[in-house]
């Protein structure tokens, strides 16, 4: 019984060992993050300062404007 116990004991602790060695993301997956973001802002910024988004825009807010008067 007691090596029973000991074993279960040894496979809770051991267990919880490795979870915690893979719970968070590494400095790599960190960089690759960073990388998509700032390539999605970067394609989000050139929408949104493109001609036709900036015309659509203005006039979204304009004809909100003037909905109020």
């Amino acid at each position: 019984m007691v090596r029973t116990v000991r074993a279960r004991l040894l496979a809770l602790v051991c267990g919880a060992q490795g979870a915690r060695r893979d719970a968070g993301m590494v400095t790599s997956e960190y960089a690759m993050g960073i990388v998509a973001a700032v390539g999605f802002a970067v394609l989000l910024y050139q929408v949104v300062t493109s001609d036709v988004v900036a015309e659509q825009l203005q006039a979204l807010v304009k004809r909100a404007l003037s909905a109020g008067a």
